[in-house]
């Protein structure tokens, strides 16, 4: 798998003091060229998508394919953006720009744009390319590019004045926009993994490829003086669709975006995708195939999470199927969705790349988003260096043709959900042979143990167990049961029972613990697949 008024000078100038003030200085003797200011303002930003969107699709000149080509990742890898043209690189703000080059992977040039002071009716220039910014071999491909060739993608580095973990900011960054519209931060465990999408067009759709819709231009406005605070507009392109964007970013202890999209469709779309998310699950502790690799866990999230707009919460472990799967949660004003990392113990992945580090990522909606569903796509992968797992909120409103949407959104990128809820959480899903200890095992039925912690299950009273209420859309269940976990940590239950079922047609299930008449845990739902 794989979205103010002018202070400057004429054209062509560097960027210095005189033009932009110290809003995009960068050290004595390295500066970056501007083309001239044209006029900027986020509803122009928006109407020219909504004109483009009336007309043909025009993708831009491509760039020698010969060439790009032979910028491989052992290419790529050489070359380096010189931070000493940073964009900020002396202010305002904390946080210097650098960009990507363009190469094998990342072949559709991106043109950057510096904004002058206040964007809300101000002047935009482009920062034009030039291979001068890069530090290369003699013999890179690279330079064979045209001279305007254009960036590939950009990422805001860490703090220039140190204070976020005393990271050097020349090696380090905390967000990256890079290929078609993917963009990506680290949470507060310091840690890159899943991505986020401006938009997903016909994902994992039978009878028509998935489309990749680029963000081709970016503007970014000065931020203030000592703000953790940054502000990036976007143009978004494709077959089918036309957009403009706002992010708000906020660099704490964990991410937060501000996300304002308007998107217009010139032509008809069977799957859209809103606020979407992409991740990697190979295998965890659920079901592993024997000697498939030596590490018990591989994946950079674990589980869908759901907070409905009727206000249950829902917790749906992921699957690598053996083909792919789309699975639709409907709903009516979600309150928030997510791809998240729930297991955190380093024992669980042994892994130098540190799984249990990879941030978790919730979509927060800012407005009532109307009837539609949480789709959650599967695509099976047999290598951790695919992205196999799609979340994104798709509308019940048709996607024609001419149809608009407006929409804002909040993402964190954070360790946990940010609102956790009050409930007990499922926190491990286990997959054994069904049957009991000693006798033989039957064919064809499957135990399941599903745990949960916290919540109310911490304070049952002595001697009283929950009741698991139980669903599935077909077979049948027996020898069910409810436990206390052995481990002494208190709240920690699990729910045991046995599975069967006739066919290999995948079945969903739904669980949850209660106490009389009242709910303990959140909802677990999954979708076994009969081996």
């Amino acid at each position: 798998m794989l979205d103010r008024r002018s202070l400057l000078a004429a054209a062509g100038a560097s960027i210095a003091t005189s033009a932009l003030g110290p809003s995009a200085s960068a050290a004595a003797g390295a500066s970056l060229r501007l083309g001239p200011p044209r006029p900027f303002s986020f509803d122009a930003l928006a109407n020219e998508a909504q004109a483009r969107s009336a007309q043909p699709y025009a993708p831009g000149r491509p760039l020698p394919p010969e060439v790009l080509e032979r910028i491989d990742y052992e290419a790529h890898g050489k070359i380096r953006f010189d931070t000493r043209y940073a964009l900020f690189r002396d202010g305002p703000g904390i946080f210097p720009v650098t960009f990507f080059h363009l190469g094998r992977f990342f072949r559709t040039p991106v043109h950057m744009h510096v904004l002058s002071a206040g964007a809300a009716h101000g002047f935009a220039r482009e920062i034009l390319y030039d291979p001068g910014y890069f530090s290369m071999p003699a013999d890179s491909p690279a330079r064979e590019l045209p001279k305007a060739a254009g960036f590939a993608g950009f990422r805001f580095q860490e703090s220039r004045l140190g204070d976020q973990q005393k990271l050097d900011w020349r090696t380090n960054d905390w967000v990256a926009f890079l290929g078609a519209s993917y963009f990506r931060a680290i949470g507060e465990l310091y840690q890159y993994g899943l991505s986020a999408r401006g938009i997903a067009i016909d994902v994992a759709m039978p009878d028509r490829p998935e489309e990749f819709p680029d963000f081709t231009h970016f503007y970014f406005e000065p931020p203030a003086d000592g703000s953790h605070e940054v502000t990036v507009y976007a143009s978004l392109e494709g077959p089918s669709i036309s957009g403009a964007y706002r992010f708000v970013m906020r660099r704490e202890r964990a991410v937060l975006m501000q996300v304002e999209a308007r998107l217009f469709l010139r032509r008809d779309v069977a799957r859209l995708g809103l606020a979407p998310m992409t991740s990697m699950y190979w295998f965890s502790e659920t079901i592993k195939p024997s000697a498939i690799d030596w590490r018990p866990e591989v994946h950079d999230s674990d589980g869908l999470a759901m907070w409905t707009g009727a206000g249950e919460r829902i917790w749906r472990p992921l699957n690598d199927p053996e083909q792919t799967a789309a699975s639709a949660f409907a709903d009516q004003a979600p309150r928030g969705f997510g791809l998240l990392q729930r297991d955190r113990v380093f024992d669980h992945y042994l892994d130098g790349v540190r799984y249990d580090r990879r941030p978790s990522l919730w979509v927060e909606p800012m407005d009532d988003w109307g009837e539609g569903a949480v789709q959650l796509i599967e695509i099976p992968t047999d290598d951790e260096i695919h992205d196999n797992i799609v979340a994104m909120w798709v509308p019940r409103q048709a996607a024609r043709a001419g149809a608009s949407f407006r929409l804002r959104y909040r993402l964190y990128w954070s360790a946990e959900e940010p609102h956790p809820t009050a409930l007990a959480r499922c926190v491990a899903t286990r997959l054994g042979r069904g049957g009991q200890p000693g006798q033989p095992r039957p064919k064809g039925v499957r135990k399941f143990m599903v745990e949960f912690l916290g919540g109310p299950l911490t304070a049952l009273p002595f001697g009283v167990k929950p009741q698991p209420v139980l669903w599935a859309s077909r077979g049948a269940f027996s020898y069910i049961f409810t436990e206390a976990v052995p481990d002494g940590i208190p709240g920690h239950w699990r729910a045991q029972f046995d599975f069967s079922v006739e066919g290999a047609e995948a079945v969903d299930m739904r669980l949850f613990l209660k106490n009389d008449e009242q709910t303990l845990t959140e909802t677990w739902l999954y979708q076994y697949h009969p081996l």
